[in-house]
């Protein structure tokens, strides 16, 4: 089913490029890009593909962008243009979540080359080298065996899985039911799949994770903006109020404390509809974050109409790996003008 509704997605792209509609239909003031992994293709098993692209496709998409005459933005810009009247020219934000190593040694060459300004948006207890990439032991087990036993809620389960398609399948649906737990039961249970399967969970957290040292670096460079995505990269939808603010405003006092600098923006933690609410919409805004980006696909309107801290992104990724489809995305055409989250804000 997720199969068809990629290609049926893909031909919607296309033909809005074939018919004209980028060109003839563009909306809004511009459009914020969201990566998860830039990183030469691997081999084998790989349920995280469809979320990521090769250095060499994001030079392409980069060298596209300007063809286009786009301006690329960072995030305080982004929420100036947000706020003011349309201007001529079009505009692009490449954001980039997790802090991953790959971003530093694939990504920042290609991004340092085009001299384009970018987000990266820290979950600050990953640089600390504890935060848990669960994500990437499920991955792990799931690749090594053929059959797996954990527990789900009170009861062993077993699973049997001997080809790519049931791998795929089981990775889905295994990451579907961990997304759906509490923070505290997430730990607890990817800890018992790891131990059952020996994964050194902290080892491949930190082994795919930039350090302090790294992320200086990138800091170092005036093109690049430091943002927030709390501190342990929870669900916040799955959290308690208290426990979810908390999250957010230490994310921000550990990454101040790190740079040296005001945080001002920052990225909801998965980002999609089911990982937050309306609710930590307002804890954004208290916190003292200008802006907070979401995953929900979209772009961003000009005079005030869209949420600065519901900023919707485009996930560029490995599902669309089309200049044709970019430019139909980024020009807004194939979005329907939507209703904001909340009030939109001109605070910035």
């Amino acid at each position: 089913m997720a199969s068809d509704d990629r290609w049926l997605e893909r031909l919607r792209l296309e033909l809005a490029w074939f018919t004209g509609q980028a060109m003839l239909r563009s909306r809004g003031a511009g459009a914020i890009l969201r990566f998860r992994y830039v990183r030469p293709r691997r081999r084998g098993f790989q349920p995280l593909r469809e979320h990521e692209i090769t250095p060499q496709f994001l030079d392409r998409a980069i060298r596209a962008l300007k063809r286009w005459n786009y301006d690329f933005l960072g995030m305080d810009e982004v929420c100036r243009r947000a706020v003011m009247l349309p201007e001529k020219r079009r505009f692009v934000a490449l954001t980039f979540d997790g802090a991953g190593k790959d971003l530093i040694t694939f990504a920042y060459p290609v991004l340092a080359r085009h001299a384009v300004p970018f987000t990266i948006y820290v979950p600050t207890a990953f640089p600390d080298g504890v935060g848990e990439a669960w994500w990437l032991a499920l991955e792990q087990v799931i690749a090594r065996e053929s059959r797996i036993d954990l527990m789900m809620g009170n009861k062993e389960q077993r699973f049997t899985v001997a080809d790519k398609a049931g791998k795929q399948a089981l990775f889905s649906h295994l990451e579907s039911w961990l997304r759906s737990l509490p923070p505290a039961d997430l730990s607890a249970a990817i800890a018992d799949l790891c131990t059952r399967y020996r994964i050194d969970l902290a080892a491949l957290s930190r082994e795919a994770s930039m350090d302090w040292e790294d992320l200086a670096r990138l800091a170092g460079d005036p093109l690049v903006t430091i943002g927030s995505a709390t501190v342990n990269y929870p669900m916040l939808a799955n959290m308690k109020d208290a426990a979810a603010l908390r999250e957010m405003t230490m994310g921000k006092a550990v990454a101040e404390s790190a740079f040296n600098r005001e945080i001002r923006h920052f990225a909801y933690p998965f980002g999609d509809r089911a990982s937050f609410r309306r609710s930590h919409v307002v804890m954004a805004e208290q916190a003292g974050f200008a802006s907070a980006a979401s995953t929900i696909p979209g772009i961003v309107e000009a005079e005030g109409r869209t949420n600065l801290r519901a900023l919707p992104r485009i996930s560029w990724d490995g599902r669309v790996r089309s200049l044709r489809m970019l430019r139909v995305l980024v020009s807004g055409a194939a979005f329907a003008p939507v209703r904001p989250t909340g009030s939109a804000t001109s605070q910035t």
